[in-house]
């Protein structure tokens, strides 16, 4: 299966409970950080909720 690296870009102050749960279980806590996950269709629907804080990369 293909793997994305997803990293956070901004910050979660200001954003909504969900929008800041979603990203705790996308791996990413703090800014800059990065984390490679397999692009299953549970993660891309986490990345599409949260896609205005993330910048994503598909490895290869």
């Amino acid at each position: 299966m293909k793997k994305i690296k997803v990293t956070q870009v901004k910050s979660v102050i200001d954003r909504p409970e969900r929008q800041k749960k979603t990203m705790v279980a996308l791996g990413l806590k703090k800014m800059n950080a990065s984390v490679e996950v397999e692009a299953t269709p549970q993660i891309l629907g986490m990345v599409r909720k949260v896609n205005h804080l993330v910048s994503v990369v598909e490895l290869t």
